[in-house]
């Protein structure tokens, strides 16, 4: 449970419901969201306006590490894959600039990168809210929700994992949607279950028409 603005974070032993046992870590202010690593013992959040990546062990119930990342981070629940030089590491993009952090997560294997910034991606730009990968996909989808450019704001990036120097690939989601009208804002790309389909949602006002695009994960149309 993250305390948000006091940089608290709450690990609650639920196993006997009667008899809750929470545990409290200080970690870094202005908690926001996160997830596990991809070994489901490492909780990653976001300390946002401190611009950190917060680590909990879940097992030994303590503080594992605090990260510097970019801007103010905003994972969603945050990527997981296996970086084809650093191994196993989580990604944050940042609602206050055009980067991609990848963290290292794996301590036993490859301790020379745990709980570092083992590289960092330049995306279309700012105001990004969601990354997105899947175990059966080699893609790493990047929304730019909140960016004040209009194009940005309307479309998403896709990073080949296997070439992440080779750039991102941009697609128009929003133009793909067919709805004419309003802010037409891409965000949370999400996929199926089978891991080959994305869906992102196409924002708009309250009173305006909104859409779900799907996107074939291998063809990327």
């Amino acid at each position: 449970v993250n305390v948000k603005e006091t940089g608290q974070v709450l690990l609650v032993n639920y196993e006997d419901l009667d008899n809750l046992t929470v545990t409290s870590i200080g970690t870094a202010q202005f908690l926001h969201d996160g997830g596990w690593d991809s070994s489901h013992r490492y909780f990653m959040t976001a300390a946002n306006n401190s611009d950190k990546v917060v680590v909990i062990d879940s097992k030994d119930r303590k503080l594992a590490a605090i990260v510097e990342v970019g801007k103010i981070p905003h994972p969603g629940r945050g990527a997981n894959f296996v970086h084809p030089q650093f191994g196993p590491v989580w990604g944050t993009s940042h609602l206050g600039d055009d980067t991609i952090s990848l963290i290292g997560t794996d301590p036993v294997n490859h301790p020379e990168h745990a709980w570092k910034v083992v590289s960092t991606l330049k995306g279309q730009g700012g105001g990004s809210l969601f990354i997105k990968t899947h175990p059966k996909s080699t893609n790493l989808y990047v929304d730019t929700t909140f960016n004040p450019s209009a194009q940005i704001a309307q479309s998403a990036a896709v990073f080949d994992i296997n070439n992440l120097e080779g750039g991102y690939k941009v697609l128009p989601i929003a133009e793909w949607s067919g709805i004419e009208g309003g802010s037409r804002r891409v965000v949370q790309p999400e996929y199926n279950e089978a891991g080959d389909e994305v869906w992102f949602s196409v924002w708009s006002g309250q009173d305006e028409e909104s859409a779900i695009v799907v996107v074939d994960d291998k063809t990327l149309k």
